[in-house]
């Protein structure tokens, strides 16, 4: 098992699909032409760029007018919330997101607070569900924009988005909403009709896509400022340049994964119940972090091991060709715990033993069977070293 690595971090990204990379190779050797009018590699290119906005579109159950490509999930945000603010920053000054939300969303959260807008900021519960009462309580008349995760990316929790929309659709004035999907595309049936949603963002590498490439859902009808300047070459929000044979790979990768997208989430759900039942099992003084069952998605389990740093866990899995991410404090940018753990109510002892697993479609049982059995030798060497568990241990015999 060990002659090749096991890759469980696949809420960062995933390993790309072949299929992809062969559905990007024309356009990188062949057809790289930027689209165009009245010449025939333009209008080839044009034609191409349709086909593919309908394949993202009937993922999303959207209008092809509605897809915009961009270089990424990030991007993705920042155009449709800055985009968002900078049309409609006279309409209201208050904006609204969770304290477990992704990093995109609440980085752009402190930026408009310097440019003098207030924020909300709504608590999780202990299993890392933000309530659709908090949204209710925290709005205002000058509520301008609620900013949600549909997919929590640290422990897998799925927030309450038809509540929301209920909530959003009774506020007495327009309040604009954007959501994150870049763990939830892929992993469960998105419909934006039906989410109420005014902007949401995909990325391809989490669905066995070229990284560098994305799409951001515009509702029709929802007017952005401009936040990228230049020439339209594909699209008009993110102008400048945008690699054909990249947005070709993304269409493929939409294809694939939703060609039978309940096969593939039910997969997904096995493996994902297998760990869990496996490390439960196996490893004493174990602790989910996040709901269990249906609350969860179907790809992420993220569990605190007792008495133990996840970055040596981490760095020992690695050394026996495994892949996994952990919440420990050297791990995490700021050379701090888990800001979502630490949210939910964990304490640092439990965010710094955190470790968590998201899993692919190219996971098997087989992998999970040895990555358990290293971790479980990896965790009884680590607690032999650990004056807390021993001295826990010893007092407790």
């Amino acid at each position: 098992m060990n002659n090749h690595r096991i890759y469980m971090d696949n809420c960062v990204t995933t390993p790309l699909a072949p299929e992809v990379l062969e559905a990007m190779k024309p356009y990188f050797l062949e057809k790289f032409w930027f689209p165009g009018t009245f010449i025939s590699t333009g209008e080839e290119t044009n034609a191409a760029l349709a086909e593919f906005k309908e394949i993202i579109a009937k993922a999303l159950h959207s209008l092809p007018e509605e897809i915009h490509f961009t270089s990424g999930g990030t991007l993705a945000n920042n155009i449709a919330l800055k985009g968002l603010m900078g049309a409609n920053a006279n309409k209201g000054r208050h904006i609204i997101v969770s304290l477990v939300d992704y990093p995109d969303l609440l980085t752009n959260a402190a930026y408009f607070e310097k440019q003098g807008f207030e924020v909300s900021y709504l608590e999780p519960d202990s299993e890392g569900w933000v309530s659709a009462d908090k949204l209710k309580e925290a709005i205002r008349p000058d509520t301008i924009l609620f900013m949600s995760t549909i997919v929590n990316h640290v422990v897998g929790t799925i927030q309450p988005m038809e509540d929301y929309k209920k909530v959003i659709e009774a506020a007495d004035h327009k309040i604009f909403w954007h959501a994150d999907a870049g763990q939830a595309f892929g992993k469960m049936h998105l419909d934006v009709q039906d989410l109420g949603v005014d902007t949401l963002s995909v990325s391809a590498h989490k669905i066995h896509g070229p990284q560098g490439i994305g799409a951001l859902f515009v509702k029709k009808g929802t007017k952005l400022s401009q936040l990228i300047h230049g020439v339209t070459r594909v699209d008009q929000l993110q102008t400048g340049g945008l690699s054909i044979a990249l947005i070709a790979g993304f269409a493929k990768a939409v294809e694939m994964t939703f060609n039978d997208l309940d096969a593939n989430i039910s997969y997904l759900r096995e493996l994902s119940d297998y760990l869990l039942g496996k490390l439960e099992s196996t490893i004493p003084d174990i602790e989910l972090n996040g709901p269990r069952g249906d609350k969860r998605v179907c790809h992420n389990i993220n569990v605190s091991i007792s008495y133990i740093e996840g970055e040596s866990i981490t760095m020992m899995l690695d050394l026996n060709g495994i892949t996994v991410a952990t919440g420990s404090a050297c791990a995490s940018q700021g050379l701090k715990p888990n800001y979502v753990l630490m949210a939910m109510g964990k304490n640092h002892v439990q965010s710094h033993g955190s470790m968590k697993f998201t899993l692919s479609r190219y996971n098997t049982k087989e992998e999970i069977d040895y990555t358990v059995e290293k971790l479980a030798e990896i965790t009884a060497t680590l607690r032999e070293r650990s004056p807390l568990y021993q001295a826990i241990h010893n007092k407790e015999r």
